[in-house]
């Protein structure tokens, strides 16, 4: 660790920078910690790597030794002048000053790829903990050419990221993570392993894009939002839960679906799993269309 801290100390002191609270910044100075990220994303000289929020460049530097291209998205100024100061010698090093929510990530892969020495396009972030969910969602609803997501994130959410619907840990988003790729738990991270320490502990984890989903169904953002409508009222059972939220049109009729499927009238969201919502969304589809 102390390689990695000095470095680190060294470069806040000279660009006289401070973690900035409001974009979530914690600075990782674990260099097992950045070992088993980039171990874990498996990257080979045929890969294009995109890394959201490099923040001073502690992961950065070992991402451009051992991929293609190392293309950077960073939103604060003040880390761009580090960064260009950094690694601006580095041929496969290109940079973004951008908030990753806003660029149109599609366009940039397929234009990378044309680039026949690219064969494959990874994810590796240690992402801001405010706003992991909607990274990770545009990451996978884009349905972007890629092979594969390694990030930091808090470990409550990584939890529920990772689990297997139907699991303790389960909640909606569970099943769409579970509907795209096949999750991973890599590596927990302790609140020392940053500056300045976060007050949660970390966990690394992986996400492998799926080829085909585990589940075929005739409308997906259908069944997404009947997911979403069963967990906005966990506490209650599914039948209550999607009857208040209008995807049935009475208890009647959410029970007779149930019932027809074999699913328990007194379940609760968790305890689907993504095959019975894809089953739900494939009767209740044609009667709300």
């Amino acid at each position: 660790m102390d390689n990695i801290l000095q470095e680190t100390k060294y470069i806040m002191n000279k660009y006289h920078i401070k973690a900035n609270k409001s974009l979530g910044q914690n600075f990782l100075i674990n260099q097992e910690v950045v070992e088993a990220i980039v171990e874990s994303s498996q990257i080979s000289k045929e890969d294009l790597v995109i890394e959201i929020g490099p923040g001073l460049g502690t992961l950065t530097k070992y991402l451009l030794e051992t991929a293609r291209k190392v293309i950077c998205i960073e939103l604060d100024k003040k880390m761009i002048k580090i960064l260009e100061d950094r690694f601006s010698l580095y041929e496969n090093f290109t940079l973004i000053n951008q908030d990753v929510l806003k660029v149109d990530l599609q366009e940039l892969i397929e234009k990378e790829k044309q680039n026949k020495e690219i064969k494959n396009v990874k994810i590796v972030a240690n992402l801001p903990y405010y706003i992991t969910t909607p990274i990770i969602m545009k990451l996978l609803e884009e349905q972007l050419d890629l092979e594969s997501i390694t990030v930091m994130i808090q470990k409550e959410v990584a939890d529920r990221l990772i689990a297997i619907p139907g699991e303790k840990e389960t909640g909606a988003i569970t099943y769409s993570v579970y509907y795209y790729a096949q999750a991973q738990g890599i590596l927990e991270v302790p609140n020392s392993s940053f500056i300045p320490e976060p007050e949660v502990t970390s966990k690394v984890i992986k996400l492998t894009i799926r080829k085909e989903p585990p589940v075929k169904v005739n409308a997906r953002e259908v069944m997404f939002r009947i997911i979403k409508c069963a967990f906005m009222q966990r506490r209650k059972t599914l039948l209550n839960a999607l009857v208040n939220t209008n995807i049935f049109n009475n208890k009647e009729q959410g029970t007779q679906i149930l019932e027809k499927l074999g699913i328990e009238v007194n379940s609760r969201a968790e305890n689907l799993t993504l095959e019975d919502y894809a089953r739900i969304t494939d009767l209740v589809f044609p009667i709300k269309n």
